[in-house]
């Protein structure tokens, strides 16, 4: 017998901004992401191929072989969207126990990607986001396209294989793409100073969560296949 998904808490994207400074979070839906984004509904199809073409991560010390990944950084100032050299991605151990302290090199991401038009729009409307929390100010952005699959893990994939956690960055956004013949994949937000917290499942394509990594941690829990 299936479990029941809990929904996501949707919030209006006109209200994100106040969610997140009230809250430390806040959910879009797909309605919500293209409004965000002045798009029509449809925009977004093509995106889910380049998720499907993704490079397997070399750097997971728990030795799993359940997620592949890409990487790229770029500055955002306003409605300017500039991509900088490919570095690698490095987070303190503070912020990341087990993959933290190492420099870790993925591949770059396809330039197919970067040039859609809707690229340059996404990454302007976070660093909006980020802005209103924050002030306004140029951005440092890191995007990292990920897949979870549970082809070779026994069954199991680990979206945070680092636990519950904060990024050690300003604004995080996390988008679901896809959700295919999985269970599990519980994502669960707590405050970082607190006991409150609440826990829901993204099922829908392009559901977006915003969290202000100040304020709360995060993680997913595994994800098992159906059958």
């Amino acid at each position: 017998m299936t479990t029941p998904l809990l929904p996501p808490p949707v919030t209006a994207a006109g209200a994100v901004d106040a969610a997140l400074r009230e809250r430390g979070h806040a959910v879009l839906d797909a309605a919500g992401l293209q409004a965000s984004l002045g798009a029509a509904a449809g925009a977004l199809d093509a995106w889910p191929a380049y998720w499907r073409r993704l490079p397997p991560d070399t750097h997971l010390r728990d030795g799993g072989r359940y997620r592949q990944r890409r990487h790229g950084s770029f500055v955002v100032a306003g409605a300017a969207v500039r991509a900088v050299p490919h570095r690698a991605h490095w987070q303190p151990v503070e912020y990341n126990a087990l993959h933290g302290g190492i420099e870790r090199w993925f591949e770059p991401l396809e330039p197919a990607l970067t040039a859609e038009p809707l690229w340059p729009r996404l990454l302007a409307m976070l660093a909006a986001r980020a802005s209103a929390l924050r002030g306004p100010q140029a951005w440092f952005v890191e995007a990292h396209p990920f897949r979870i699959d549970t082809a070779g893990e026994g069954g199991i994939g680990r979206p945070t294989p680092e636990g519950a956690h904060r990024d050690g960055v300003d604004l995080v956004a996390v988008l679901l793409v896809a959700r295919e013949a999985v269970k599990g994949g519980e994502t669960r937000v707590f405050d970082a100073d607190g006991p409150a917290g609440l826990r829901f499942t993204m099922s829908q394509p392009w559901t977006t969560l915003l969290l202000d990594d100040a304020r709360v941690i995060h993680e997913t829990t595994p994800i098992q296949p159906i059958d």
